[in-house]
C-alpha cells in the first residue's frame, strides 16, 4: 500500500455500512464516545455490512455488538444511502487504507428496553467508553467535524421520530 500522502482518495471505494439512530421513549437518541478517539466527540452506533448481510440485519447486529442492546424495533430508514469522506490524514490509515469513507444506510430504531440493558462491554472488542441520551438536533455538534453534514441529513430525515412515545 502506498503511503497515505500518495493515495488519491478518489481512487478508493466507499465502505458500505449502516448507522443507527436509537430513540428512547422520550424521543432522545443514544450517543457514545469511542474508546479510540481522544476528543470529546459523541456518535450514534454505526458499522460495516458483512458479506451476504442485509443493511437492516447489519443495523441490528451492530447495535447489539457495540451496545449490548437487543431490545429495539424498526421505525424507519433513510431514503438514500449517505456518504462521508475521511479527512486526508486518515485516508490510507483507517480500515487498513482500503476506503476513502463510508456509504451508509441509516436506520431509526425504537429502544424497547431499559437503560440497564445497555452494556458497552458486551462485545469482545468494545468500541465505546461512555454513553448518554441526547436530543437528535444536538448530534451534528457532538460528532467529529468530517461527519457533521451526514448527521445533519440524518437529523432532517429522522426528526419525526424525535418525539415522546
Amino acid at each position: 500500500m502506498a503511503p497515505a500522502s500518495r493515495i488519491d482518495p478518489a481512487s478508493l471505494p466507499y465502505r458500505r455500512g449502516v448507522g443507527i439512530a436509537l430513540f428512547d421513549r422520550r424521543g432522545q437518541v443514544f450517543v457514545a464516545t469511542r474508546i479510540d478517539t481522544p476528543s470529546d466527540a459523541w456518535q450514534m452506533p454505526q458499522g460495516g455490512i458483512d458479506d451476504g448481510e442485509t443493511p437492516r440485519a447489519a443495523a441490528f447486529r451492530e447495535l447489539a455488538e457495540e451496545t449490548g442492546i437487543t431490545r429495539a424495533e424498526w421505525l424507519g430508514e433513510s431514503s438514500d444511502w449517505i456518504t462521508y469522506d475521511l479527512p486526508s490524514h486518515l485516508v490510507g490509515k483507517a480500515w487498513r487504507g482500503r476506503y476513502r469513507g463510508q456509504l451508509q444506510k441509516w436506520f431509526a430504531l425504537a429502544f424497547t428496553g431499559e437503560d440497564r440493558d445497555i452494556d458497552l462491554r458486551a462485545s469482545r472488542h468494545p468500541e465505546f467508553s461512555a454513553w448518554r441520551w441526547v436530543a437528535l438536533a444536538e448530534t451534528p455538534g457532538l460528532i467529529v467535524p468530517f461527519k457533521r453534514d451526514l448527521y445533519a441529513r440524518v437529523v432532517a430525515e429522522f426528526a419525526g421520530f424525535a418525539v415522546p412515545r
